[in-house]
């Protein structure tokens, strides 16, 4: 394709599309097909040419036109003009705002007290784009040699339990489970956080297969199943050995399978005979009949030469053993040999089959060497609190967030705020919208949404490589991430060539030589061919090309190279001052606090509610519509009580992310979420905590 390519396509009038893509996350990474009037923006849709897409999107995304031209859309540069958090702010010029941002990075980097590591980058998946996620910004801040950001906040234990076990972050293909004759469906919400799955979990119903779904919440996908397993939070790994000692017992299993593919077998044998049926019940708090019959679907359907697949989501990995729980899961179709059929494994993530450096977008050759600081972004809370000292290094002294909103959904956020309220604390906000993050912000500085810029996209739901063109031209000053980096480079005076690098030379950049740049150009994706049965014989992407029950890194690191049942660090048990355990899913029409802000999809979900079970608000005299408080003691979240048998008894569903600022108290679901981190993978413990819960005494009933 030659190179007279514009920046911002599809600006001439008349009406014609544009090829996108959703650049959220989420696993199925639609194909868009953008409409666009004149210059504008008129309608999003799924890309019926796009096979995992099929034209349909979720109703989130098919709302974007409402995002992008948003009335409360950030539309110029702000600098703050009133204390932190009042959200008080002053339009400047981007030379005015870029010019001393770039002072005031550049005091704290060239300090010897302090230095360039006392900066640093917060950002997740606002875009889960290679360009406008991380590429200029991860050059720019190597370039200045700030502290390190591990991203860990949503899947880092569920990774590490799959390379651990199967050597990468992969599984089976997903259009595949259209053909198993079981699917399980453990620690997902499919209906509302994996749509195109949903499509062909429903295309093998119809075909006859049993669907299960392992939940604590009766979800919507959990209504649409046969069969529903309400779990305590957190005893997954307790579930899966009870299943390993029935396959066992029963001989349910692939000796051959075994005897060539696994690796530590005798010793998980072992201890999965620990685990009988009536021991797990009790630590899940699950009649010890569906363990039973769960058992014997999933061995009795392999044993016929049927297909049976698990399709695991990152709900488990959430507690203080997420990671013991991805493991002991992901042991379960190499005992049966489920592998061998492309209907059959398992899928909790497919980004290890991408395989792509990313480094010449990144370069990491920019960093001086020597030692670098690398601060978790899940304990923000305390680390923005944190002095300098010999074992944590320079005091944090200046934030520059994007692509997130921690103050929103980072753990045990009373913490997080009193951290971005430090006035010492220089704070540079990238956004669209005045978020509860952006309130303590020194400087907002307008990005663009995913109709205004180029980028790439990997999946992690399925195995296509997308391209996301731009539809339309920016709205009105906003300016793509990556040209902001840009613009700060060259306020710092980085003269580095890659710093001239524009969007289009940064998406060919990322592709390598393993995907053509003009077959994404002429289509809007590329499939990567990847094996329909991958693991059919064995050649798992570990160092011993086996499936690995027993870890030999892990062993070094843990002392236990097994998986395990750890329990929760806060149960909620009956009796204590917190008797009850709280997870915190997302609302289903806003993605985790994206879309918080769009009218019509606020209005869906009325207000910031907590589920719970009618036993549970019996006993504390509660009903639907009751203004609640529910407490421990990192804080107190003020919401509305739903009575509803989507909470199981002992626990309940906190539904967010809502933004701080709908709050009825200015608080969320994360004021009582805990810093402390997971098994493996440094991960957060959101669905780890234990809480009580009261009516307030002047209660606020919700219209019906």
């Amino acid at each position: 394709m030659p190179e007279t390519i514009t920046l911002h396509a599809a600006t001439e009038p008349g009406s014609h599309q544009v090829l996108g893509a959703c650049p959220h996350d989420c696993p199925d990474t639609c194909s868009l097909l953008t409409t666009v009037q004149d210059g504008v923006a008129t309608r999003v849709q799924g890309n019926p040419k796009h096979p995992q897409t099929d034209g349909v999107l979720c109703t989130k995304v098919s709302r974007y036109t409402e995002r992008t031209y948003h009335p409360e859309r950030i539309l110029r540069p702000l600098r703050r003009s009133g204390p932190k958090g009042t959200g008080q702010f002053t339009p400047v010029s981007w030379d005015e705002a870029l010019t001393d941002i770039a002072q005031r990075l550049s005091s704290i980097a060239n300090d010897p007290a302090r230095g360039p590591q006392a900066v640093l980058p917060y950002s997740y998946a606002g875009t889960m784009g290679w360009v406008q996620g991380e590429a200029m910004a991860d050059r720019f801040f190597n370039r200045l040699g700030a502290s390190l950001l591990d991203r860990t906040i949503c899947a880092s234990a569920g990774g590490a339990a799959l390379e651990a076990t199967l050597g990468a972050k992969v599984g089976m293909r997903v259009e595949f489970f259209a053909e198993s004759k079981l699917i399980i469906i453990w620690g997902s919400n499919a209906i509302g956080s994996n749509l195109h799955f949903w499509r062909y979990a429903q295309t093998a119903k119809r075909n006859g297969a049993k669907l299960i779904c392992i939940d604590p919440r009766k979800t919507e996908t959990a209504e649409k199943c046969h069969e529903h397993i309400a779990l305590r939070p957190g005893t997954d790994a307790a579930l899966a050995f009870a299943l390993m000692q029935q396959l066992i017992t029963h001989d349910w299993l692939d000796h051959d399978y075994i005897a060539r593919h696994t690796l530590g077998w005798e010793a998980l044998r072992a201890r999965a005979l620990q685990w009988p049926p009536e021991r797990a019940a009790d630590v899940c708090g699950v009649p010890v009949e569906q363990i039973y019959s769960l058992a014997r679907d999933y061995g009795a359907t392999v044993q016929t030469g049927a297909p049976a697949a698990i399709r695991l989501n990152y709900g488990m990995q959430r507690a203080r053993g997420g990671g013991n729980a991805v493991r002991a899961v992901a042991c379960l179709p190499a005992l049966v040999g489920a592998w061998r059929h492309r209907a059959g494994g398992m899928l909790l993530s497919a980004s290890g089959t991408h395989g792509f450096d990313k480094s010449a977008l990144s370069r990491p050759d920019l960093r001086k060497s020597g030692p670098v600081r690398t601060i978790n972004m899940s304990t923000i809370g305390d680390d923005l609190l944190r002095p300098c000292s010999a074992g944590f290094g320079p005091k944090i002294e200046a934030l520059v967030v994007y692509n997130s909103n921690p103050v929103a959904v980072a753990p045990d956020s009373s913490k997080v705020v009193q951290g971005f309220a430090r006035d010492d604390l220089f704070t540079v906000v990238l956004e669209h919208f005045q978020t509860d993050t952006a309130d303590y912000a020194d400087y907002i500085l307008p990005a663009t949404t995913q109709l205004e810029h180029w980028d790439v996209h990997t999946t992690y739901g399925h195995t296509d490589i997308l391209l996301n063109r731009p539809a339309i031209a920016p709205v009105g000053q906003a300016r793509t991430n990556t040209d902001i980096f840009r613009g700060l480079a060259r306020a710092m005076g980085y003269s580095d060539t890659c710093f001239a690098d524009d969007d289009l030379t940064l998406c060919r950049a990322g592709l390598g030589q393993r995907v053509h740049f003009d077959d994404l150009l002429a289509h809007g994706f590329v499939s990567l061919p990847v094996a329909q049965a991958p693991f059919a014989s064995g050649g798992f992407a570990t160092a011993s090309d086996k499936c690995e029950f027993f870890s030999a890194s892990l062993a070094r690191q843990a002392g236990d190279g097994l998986p395990d049942y750890l329990p929760n660090y806060e149960p909620g048990t009956e009796g204590t001052t917190y008797p009850l355990s709280m997870i915190s899913p997302p609302a289903r029409n806003f993605l985790n606090s994206t879309f918080v802000n769009v009218k019509s999809l606020r209005s869906v979900e009325g207000v910031p509610v907590v589920e719970i079970n009618s036993l549970d608000a019996a006993a504390r005299n509660i009903f639907s519509g009751d203004r609640v408080r529910v407490f421990n003691a990192r804080g107190q979240y003020h919401c509305h009580a739903e009575v509803s048998e989507r909470a199981r008894p002992g626990v309940l569903n906190g539904l967010g992310v809502w933004w701080r600022k709908f709050g009825p108290e200015g608080t969320n679901v994360n004021e009582l979420t805990g810093q402390r981190l997971t098994d493996m993978g440094r991960a957060p413990t959101f669905y780890d905590c234990a809480v009580n819960i009261e009516k307030c005494e002047s209660t606020q009933a919700v219209a019906s």
